[in-house]
């Protein structure tokens, strides 16, 4: 089981909400997934009145759990801003923190990140911080009051897959106790299922199943390989070696003379 701030959940799957070809696909996809924690964009939905209402009843009716972001951001103070107003019309102290940094790499800027987490942290937020797999990013986030950590694996929507897993091994390895969520750059269940033999916790997405061809499928086929990939870390990898090791005994053999 998987534990996020004090919630168990049986689901290591994260879905996003946006780009589906209609909010119907979207709802099947969101069943199919099997997850129980999806991503919503303040900035791009609204829990108001309209088609805003008509979407935050659709996302009720699926019995997830909701974890507002702070996407498109680019400052502290519109981050954190976002966030304080997505508590009050979510009604949960969940944030997913961007504060992106870059407008073409949106890779986050990692400086304002921290500086937003502990802003939002102190005001009694649990902060899912987007971030890079540098290690002291990582420890500042920490220490201003994360108790999860979500690296990339490759820039947002660019479904490269993990495009350095010694640096996500690294952050494994430091922060055995730290549930780490890889967040943006898989773009197929093969790549899932890398990050979780790594022995992440979870694995977010969205335009990789938004986008493909049949996202309800994809959906279906995300799930299953983020349980098969964590089900293979838990069972144990066999390491690569340098020699080949026969795979029968040599005792017994017929030795010809």
């Amino acid at each position: 089981m998987l534990e996020l701030y004090g919630k168990t959940l049986s689901s290591r799957l994260l879905l996003g909400t946006a780009q589906y070809p209609s909010p119907a696909i979207m709802a099947e996809a969101i069943r199919a997934s099997r997850t129980e924690i999806v991503t919503v964009s303040l900035r791009r939905e609204t829990a108001g009145a309209g088609s805003g209402g008509g979407f935050w009843s659709l996302i009720r009716s699926l019995n997830v759990d909701v974890l507002p972001n702070t996407a498109g951001c680019h400052s502290v103070k519109e981050a954190v801003t976002t966030a304080r107003m997505a508590r009050e019309l979510f009604a949960t102290n969940w944030i997913k923190l961007e504060v992106i940094g870059n407008p073409d790499t949106l890779q986050p800027d990692v400086f304002g990140l921290v500086e937003a987490a502990r802003i939002l942290s102190d005001e009694g937020f649990e902060v899912f911080p987007y971030t890079t797999d540098d290690l002291i990013v990582a420890e500042r986030l920490l220490e201003a009051g994360c108790r999860v950590l979500m690296p990339w694996c490759a820039p947002i929507g660019s479904a490269r897959g993990p495009s350095n897993p010694d640096a996500l091994r690294s952050l494994r390895g430091y922060f055995p106790d730290t549930p780490l969520i890889v967040d943006a750059g898989l773009g197929r269940p093969s790549h899932a299922a890398i990050v979780m033999e790594l022995g992440y916790d979870a694995v977010l997405l969205n335009t990789a199943v938004a986008k493909a061809g049949d996202p309800v499928r994809m959906a279906s086929a995300f799930a299953d390989a983020v349980d098969a990939g964590h089900a293979a870390h838990e069972a144990g990898l066999l390491e690569p070696r340098d020699m080949a090791v026969p795979s029968t005994p040599i005792f017994g053999k017929a030795v010809l003379t």
